[in-house]
């Protein structure tokens, strides 16, 4: 066997044990769920009413941001569980074993995957509930779709490094919590950016996490000619600024989390 068919081989193994490992815990998805769908009422019904949104109602415009918030912070269960796998001594137990370097990493990012997949379909339902609608194509919707996965592919690898740095999940869930949240928050993932403070509103224009929401309103035909756009290059090319962070970042992190991982045992 090649050392490609034995790495992807490996890499299913160990995609399929967390898999697993999710059906076996059913409380993971249903804590990884409730949140985004408290966020989707909270917002619709509490504050939806106070945010005026230009030629589409405030579900439609709320629910691509959503989207994106859920799949970012469906990432960090990468992080979190390798944390975990690490304190248990798990990490070590593999390191031990004949199988390829990058495939613990490969088959937890990807079994996380599947894990935001499950998210993106119960928070679709949530959203038709409250009147969200796509109003594009089918294939364009489910390249919104993928769009959204791939970005949060790539987070998982930053996620990745993080879990294998820290000590505990513990320190790692607080480490991302005070990174993602403003991330997610200074961005035109609630509101239109127009209002913005002027440096807040450059930072949140050139926020990757405003370009894939951007990517996803076109994508679901959630848009309006009133509805005003930002004219920054990234919001005005919102696929490519995006796919030039996922190229960025996955270029960057994995070797990275790769090191990590064999350097792991050594502290």
């Amino acid at each position: 066997m090649s050392t490609l068919s034995q790495g992807i081989s490996d890499s299913l193994t160990i995609t399929k044990r967390n898999l697993i490992k999710v059906r076996r815990v059913p409380d993971l998805i249903v804590f990884a769920t409730l949140s985004p769908i408290m966020f989707v009422l909270l917002f619709v019904y509490v504050f939806g009413s106070a945010i005026p949104i230009n030629g589409i109602s405030y579900a439609e415009f709320l629910l691509p941001g959503i989207f994106a918030q859920t799949v970012i912070f469906g990432a960090t269960v990468t992080g979190a569980s390798l944390a975990e796998d690490l304190q248990k001594g798990l990490i070590d137990r593999f390191r031990s074993l004949p199988m390829a370097r990058s495939a613990v990493l490969v088959g937890r990012t990807v079994a996380d995957i599947g894990l935001n997949v499950i998210s993106v379909v119960v928070m679709s339902l949530t959203g038709l509930l409250v009147g969200w609608r796509i109003r594009s194509s089918f294939l364009d919707a489910l390249l919104g779709f993928a769009m959204l996965l791939l970005f949060s592919y790539a987070i998982s690898w930053v996620m990745a490094i993080i879990g294998l740095l820290v000590r505990t999940p513990e320190v790692f869930n607080n480490a991302t919590f005070i990174v993602i949240f403003p991330a997610t928050f200074i961005a035109n993932t609630f509101v239109p950016t127009n209002n913005f403070p002027a440096v807040l509103r450059v930072i949140a224009d050139w926020n990757p996490v405003s370009a894939i929401v951007q990517v996803a309103r076109q994508q679901f035909g959630n848009t309006a000619p009133m509805l005003q756009s930002s004219t920054a290059w990234s919001l005005q090319h919102p696929v490519t600024y995006s796919m030039m962070w996922v190229v960025l970042i996955l270029v960057i992190f994995v070797p990275l989390s790769v090191r990590g991982y064999l350097r792991s045992g050594l502290r």
